[in-house]
């Protein structure tokens, strides 16, 4: 499947950092590829976190990149 903005939702926001949640029914694979979240990175900055929960559970990872190259980066 494809990102939907519709499954990405603000958890909170503060001081220019924001963590979201995004329910995705993509493996981890696809949804952590560079460019998946390309529709939503005027929404994205570098360093916010989103909490993505999925059909093989759950993970949280940093943002990384921006425009069509944005993606999610694992914590370290």
């Amino acid at each position: 499947m494809a990102f939907s903005l519709r499954n990405l939702s603000v958890l909170a926001y503060a001081n220019g950092f924001t963590l979201w949640h995004y329910k995705s029914s993509d493996k981890f694979a696809a949804a952590t590829a560079r460019g998946y979240f390309a529709d939503a990175a005027d929404l994205l900055a570098a360093g916010d976190m989103v909490m993505l929960s999925g059909v093989e559970g759950g993970k949280i990872a940093t943002i990384a990149g921006q425009g069509k190259s944005i993606a999610l980066a694992p914590l370290t």
